[in-house]
């Protein structure tokens, strides 16, 4: 169990809102993913760097590159879950987003579950 992400507040009860579950996992995958290393004070190398990837040309090898720091963020820091396969859609990539399919299954259920994280690849893209 895990605060939700973004942190809510309910202001009666005067607590943050609490995730569980497939819910905790999914958040905290939405975090890895976002965050660059060196952003968290205590945990610096925590992250996946996919910043350094923007207005990069989506050549093959970077695509590889990639997935290889999505699995390797995953596998340093969301040990709850194995990787199943990481995809990434380049079909939109005109429109400047890029679509990266995380297939997973939670250790505790062996239940399967997918999420897709949009990456926005050009300045000025929606957030």
């Amino acid at each position: 169990m895990g605060w939700s992400f973004p942190p809510t507040f309910d202001d009666k009860a005067g607590v943050v809102l609490m995730v569980a579950d497939e819910t905790d996992v999914e958040q905290s995958l939405q975090m890895l993913l976002s965050t660059r290393p060196g952003e968290r004070v205590m945990q610096p190398q925590y992250g996946c760097n996919l910043d350094a990837m923007l207005f990069e040309p989506l050549t093959t090898t970077l695509l590889a590159y990639m997935k290889e720091l999505i699995q390797t963020a995953i596998l340093y820091y969301e040990p709850r879950i194995t990787v199943d396969d990481v995809s990434i859609d380049t079909l939109q990539s005109d429109e400047g987003l890029v679509l990266i399919e995380v297939s997973y299954t939670i250790i505790a259920s062996n239940s399967r579950y997918n999420m897709v994280y949009p990456f926005y690849i050009d300045e000025g893209s929606p957030t």
